[in-house]
């Protein structure tokens, strides 16, 4: 009975010699594949200068989905778009503005998405600003004085140069003289916008309905040269997004009772109700094929830019990981199924739809690794709210390269997230999601939604890197013999409400959206 004993411990520990020089092999192989044969950057090129911004609704987004498949196949990986819903059918066309008077000069902005079209020949008109009034009924008696002009809805920003530059270069004095100046006219604009009886939003659609022929916006995202681009909300007339430095000049010069003239150029298509996709691939488990491991990445962006860091590049780490696996890990154990998701950017439509669709898969989901915010290397996991993660997440880490994992602080059990990237979807049904979530690079100033998210601003070290951690992943979430606890943690009070958290609930997508 003894000598059972001490032959079966035996054939423990040789089992786990052998798993471990097995993942410590393949692991071997994921570097060095992703090191001698990165495709990120043709990817890159290929996605973000080749097709463009992929704004829900538009060609480039039907595009981008059809290159995927198409990708994929290449790498002998079946591939498929699922139709979840109907969107708005646009595409951005030539914006051209113009300043005609006092003085000729072309000035730098676009149309914002989903903008009514101008004629070839554009809209010329002075242009006026939002008068400094009293009350809604001041507001309203100013409000037909709009017909014919081009108002200007935007504050005028105190400057124009990111705090990082004034702290760099200002004397303390003039830093805090500026940031006071700055909040009072800030708390002035609010209470001003109050007194029109309007908001921010809802002011546009009052414009244009006393006869204003346009709308100019200036989203300033505190970077040089940074604007947040976003949807117009007229239904016939043009709303265009001047950069901070041009709106300035316009502003101070109507101010002045210059009476500036533009002329914008805002062509674009409506191509009416237009199918809306999220794109999944799969690498079918060789023992549990009912079990899944998910790559997750949102598809869509919005259009100021090409989407590069938002989230193209998450595109491009699942992309990367899912034709590094196949080459090295053809046989996974548990199927490994990649989702590219749709109109993200308007609520998680494209994941949520795919969780409602798909509870055969949700509810055999052993892990989900989900990367959006930015080209940074990853820095930070939580194991949001599943009290078990620890155990299996460190042991996946583990097998992890130390020069990749020495950037990366865990939390755990942490907390459920209940939106702001595609993983929520997956909480939200219980499923063990996770965010590799980036180190900034200026994400939030420089990237996020703006006119800068372009493919030169990727870091492709990072990115990488990224791929590297998500592969290997990947294939320990597959290969581990224990199936992930989905247990909840007893979530903490909040301090922002002083109540005890609750779990987020799932919700259903937007299966008809822009109309």
């Amino acid at each position: 009975m003894k000598q059972t004993k001490l032959s079966f411990a035996f054939i423990l520990a040789l089992l786990s010699f052998v798993v471990s020089a097995q993942n410590k092999n393949l692991i071997e192989q994921i570097v060095q594949e992703a090191n001698e044969n990165s495709q990120l950057e043709i990817l890159g090129q290929e996605l973000m200068d080749g097709i463009g911004p992929r704004l829900v609704g538009t060609p480039q987004m039907k595009r981008a989905h059809d290159w995927a498949v198409n990708t994929y196949a290449k790498w002998g990986i079946p591939a498929r778009n699922e139709s979840f819903g109907t969107w708005r059918g646009w595409e951005r066309g030539i914006t051209h503005i113009d300043m005609v008077s006092p003085r000729i000069q072309t000035l730098k902005g676009t149309q914002l998405a989903w903008n009514p079209s101008t004629s070839k020949k554009g809209v010329t008109a002075e242009v006026v600003v939002l008068p400094m009034v009293k009350d809604s009924i001041a507001f309203a008696n100013w409000l037909p004085s709009v017909k014919g002009k081009l108002v200007m809805v935007s504050k005028l920003e105190a400057t124009g140069r990111p705090d990082y530059n004034w702290e760099e270069f200002a004397t303390e004095e003039s830093f805090e003289k500026m940031k006071t100046a700055r909040s009072e006219a800030n708390k002035a604009w609010r209470e001003n916008m109050r007194n029109t009886g309007y908001s921010s939003r809802s002011i546009h659609q009052a414009l244009e309905k006393a006869g204003a022929v346009g709308i100019i916006s200036s989203y300033w995202s505190k970077g040089f040269g940074v604007s947040k681009i976003f949807s117009a909300r007229t239904k016939k007339i043009p709303t265009v997004d001047l950069e901070l430095e041009d709106y300035s000049l316009v502003y101070r010069l109507a101010a002045r009772g210059e009476k500036p003239m533009l002329n914008i150029v805002a062509q674009s298509k409506e191509l009416g109700e237009v199918p809306t996709f999220n794109t999944i691939a799969e690498i079918k488990g060789s023992e549990k094929p009912e079990e899944y491991v998910i790559l997750s990445a949102h598809f869509d962006s919005w259009d100021g830019g090409t989407g590069a860091t938002d989230n193209g590049t998450g595109s491009l780490v699942m992309m990367e990981a899912m034709r590094i696996l196949k080459k090295v890990y053809p046989n996974p154990k548990r199927t490994i199924l990649v989702g590219h998701w749709g109109s993200e950017e308007q609520g998680l439509n494209g994941s949520r739809a795919f969780v409602e669709d798909h509870p055969e898969i949700v509810e055999n989901i052993q892990a989900v690794f989900n990367q959006d915010n930015g080209t940074g290397r990853v820095v930070n996991i939580s194991g949001q709210g599943f009290l078990h993660a620890y155990d299996y997440i460190g042991r996946w880490l583990h097998e992890v390269p130390q020069d990749i994992t020495k950037h990366i602080e865990t939390n755990f059990p942490g907390t459920p997230s209940g939106g702001g990237s595609d993983y929520a979807s997956f909480v939200a049904a219980g499923a063990p999601a996770f965010s590799l979530s980036s180190l900034s690079w200026s994400y939030s100033n420089y990237t996020w939604h703006t006119n800068r998210d372009t493919y030169d601003k990727i870091v492709f070290d990072d990115v990488r890197n990224n791929a590297i951690l998500t592969a290997i992943l990947a294939y320990m979430a597959s290969e581990d013999a224990e199936t992930t606890s989905r247990e909840k943690s007893v979530l903490p009070i909040s301090k922002r409400t002083g109540k005890q958290m609750e779990w987020p609930k799932q919700r259903s997508p937007r299966r008809k959206g822009g109309m």
